[in-house]
């Protein structure tokens, strides 16, 4: 499923019109990036949680010349999925 269909489902479950569901989903997807970015937790109780996450500095190695690299300390975007989201994912 892509941005397209996830929009065109959205308009038909909430009965709204496509432009409606883009302008939504683009609101929620733009908050919940804005919260991780400034370190906030963002969770949907039965979907899951969205979150920034420190990675600490590691020693990696160049794939094709074997090589040690230096990877610096970093932050990532996590997301957690929640219980009931789990479950539903298992059941197919």
């Amino acid at each position: 499923m892509n941005r397209t269909d996830l929009v065109s489902e959205i308009a038909k479950q909430a009965e709204i019109t496509q432009t409606q569901a883009s302008a939504a989903l683009g609101a929620a997807i733009e908050a919940i990036s804005a919260a991780v970015a400034d370190g906030d937790k963002v969770t949907l109780p039965g979907f899951g949680t969205f979150e920034s996450r420190e990675r600490s500095a590691r020693t990696g190695r160049n794939p094709q010349t074997g090589a040690e690299i230096k990877i610096p300390a970093s932050k990532g975007p996590a997301f957690k999925a929640g219980s009931a989201f789990k479950e539903r994912v298992a059941k197919g």
